[in-house]
C-alpha cells in the first residue's frame, strides 16, 4: 500500500507538467491556433526558470521567469502566424527547433549547478492520514493549482462571455469579426496565455520535478501535451484526466524498474510514447467524432479584409 501511495503521488506530480502544458495548448486551439512549438517553449522556460532559481533562490520567481519566457516565445509565434499569416504548422516546428537549440546553448553553464534543498509541503491535518495523506496531500502547491485551473477554465469556456467569444473566434472568426470582435487581438492573447502555461510547465520540470537542468530534459512532453488536447477532445476536465493517465504511465516504468521487473529498460522508457501513439490511433479511427468536437477554424488563417 505504501508503494502504491508513492506511485499515486508521483503520478500527480508527473501529470501536473502535462496538465499545465496541455491546458495552455487547449486555450490556443480553442481560439483556432495550432502551436507545434510547445516543446521548444518548455525547454526555454525550463532553462529560464532554473537559471532564475539558481540566482535568486526563489522558486516562485523562477516560475514567473518561466512563464515570461514562454509568453515571449509565444508572442513571437503569434506575430508570425496571426499578423504575417505564416503557416502555423511550419512556424510551430521552427519554434520548437529554435527552442531546443537556444536552450542547449544558454544552459551550458547551468548543467553543473544545483539548487538548494527543496521545500516539503504538507496539507495540515490531512497529510498524516494513512495512504491518502502521502498520496494526495504532500504535493507542491502547483499540483493543486493545476486542478483549480482546469475547473476555472471549464467555467471560463462554457459559462463566461469572454470564454464564449474565444470559442466563437475558434469556430468562425469571420462571424466574430462581423460582430465587431477583434479576432486577431483575441487570438494573440490566447496564444500568449497558452505560452505562459507551457512556460510554467517547463519551469516546473527544472525547478521542482527533477530539479536540475539537462539539455533536452523536456523529453517529448510538449508533444505528448499536444496530443493530449486531441485525446481530450478540447475539454479541460478530460485534459486533466488524460494528463494523470500519461503521468501514471510515465511513473509506472520507474515503479516497475524499482520492483525489479525483468523487462528491457528501453521498452519501459518508451511506454509513455507508445501509450500516446496507441491513444491517437484509437481516436483517429473515428474521424467524425473528432470533427464534431474540434474547433472548426483550427489551423486556418484569418484575413480581416476577406
Amino acid at each position: 500500500m505504501d508503494a502504491f501511495a508513492l506511485l499515486l503521488a508521483a503520478t500527480l506530480n508527473s501529470g501536473t507538467v502535462l496538465a499545465f502544458a496541455a491546458l495552455g495548448l487547449l486555450i490556443n486551439e480553442r481560439a483556432g491556433i495550432v502551436n507545434l512549438g510547445a516543446e521548444g517553449i518548455m525547454l526555454v522556460a525550463a532553462v529560464a526558470g532554473f537559471a532564475t532559481a539558481v540566482h535568486t533562490g526563489s522558486d516562485w520567481v523562477a516560475f514567473a521567469a518561466g512563464m515570461g519566457a514562454g509568453a515571449l516565445m509565444a508572442a513571437a509565434f503569434g506575430w508570425l502566424v496571426i499578423w504575417l499569416n505564416t503557416n502555423q504548422y511550419a512556424s510551430g516546428l521552427a519554434l520548437s527547433l529554435f527552442g531546443a537549440g537556444f536552450s542547449a546553448f544558454v544552459g551550458l553553464r547551468y548543467t553543473q549547478e544545483k539548487l538548494s534543498q527543496r521545500s516539503h509541503f504538507d496539507v495540515p491535518g490531512l497529510a498524516d492520514i494513512p495512504f491518502i495523506g502521502p498520496a494526495l496531500f504532500r504535493q507542491h502547491p502547483l499540483v493543486y493549482l493545476a486542478i483549480v485551473l482546469a475547473v476555472a477554465l471549464t467555467w471560463f469556456l462554457y459559462r463566461s462571455r469572454a470564454g464564449l467569444v474565444l470559442r466563437a473566434v475558434g469556430e468562425s472568426p469571420e462571424s466574430a469579426h462581423a460582430l465587431g470582435y477583434p479576432v486577431r487581438r483575441i487570438r494573440f492573447a490566447a496564444v500568449m496565455a497558452g505560452g505562459a502555461l507551457c512556460g510554467l510547465a517547463g519551469a516546473y520540470i527544472s525547478v521542482i520535478y527533477t530539479p536540475l537542468w539537462v539539455e533536452g530534459m523536456v523529453a517529448g512532453k510538449g508533444w505528448i501535451a499536444l496530443a493530449l488536447t486531441t485525446f481530450a477532445t478540447w475539454r479541460p476536465a478530460r485534459v486533466l484526466l488524460g494528463a494523470y493517465l500519461f503521468g501514471g504511465v510515465t511513473m509506472l516504468q520507474f515503479h516497475l524498474q524499482g520492483e525489479g521487473v525483468q523487462v528491457s529498460s528501453q521498452l519501459l522508457t518508451a511506454m509513455p510514447y507508445l501509450a500516446t501513439i496507441i491513444v491517437l490511433v484509437l481516436i483517429s479511427r473515428n474521424a467524425a467524432w473528432i470533427r464534431a468536437n474540434m474547433p472548426a477554424s483550427l489551423g486556418k488563417p484569418f484575413f480581416p479584409g476577406s
